[in-house]
């Protein structure tokens, strides 16, 4: 039986240059620490996650091969996307055949464990795959939200959230 290959691929995206990814990358490695895990790469990039012009994010995919994983800290820094552009982002990452892990999906987790019988991992992915759906609508909104009141000059808007 060929043993259990992957590669993990950590992607940490900074929305401005005064984000620091330190935290993120810190919490990304502890998670594969304690699994008896290791980051094979790390993507560093500074972009908005409402568009797809992410060229790290891209480079990422471009090496990965079947099976290997796309660790985040949390949904909403793989995508804020609207959903024409998040649909987009799915299927190059389905086309890799590339599993998502978020630290802020739990059910991801399981998708780094080996052993799963077929059934399992078909239940897995389908659950996974409706739960990022979701969460990715979410941190679209979120990111709407944030904007209109940039725009309508309410201070809980201005300064990324809540004090």
């Amino acid at each position: 039986m060929e043993p259990f290959a992957m590669f993990i691929r950590a992607y940490l995206r900074a929305s401005t240059k005064e984000q620091d990814a330190a935290r993120a990358k810190a919490d990304l490695q502890r998670f594969v620490d304690e699994r008896g895990l290791r980051i094979a790469a790390s993507y560093l990039e500074n972009e908005s996650g409402a568009s797809l012009q992410r060229p790290e994010l891209f480079r990422l995919l471009s090496d990965c091969q079947p099976g290997d994983v796309l660790l985040v800290e949390q949904v909403d820094r793989l995508s804020r996307l609207n959903a024409a552009d998040w649909e987009k982002l799915k299927a190059e990452i389905a086309s890799k055949r590339v599993r998502v892990v978020a630290l802020d999906l739990p059910t991801s987790h399981q998708l780094i464990k080996p052993g799963a019988d077929e059934f399992s991992a078909r239940m897995l992915d389908a659950i996974n795959g409706m739960m990022l759906d979701m969460l990715a609508a979410i941190a679209r909104k979120d990111y709407e939200d944030r904007r209109r009141r940039q725009c309508s000059g309410h201070p809980e808007g201005q300064g990324g959230g809540s004090v």
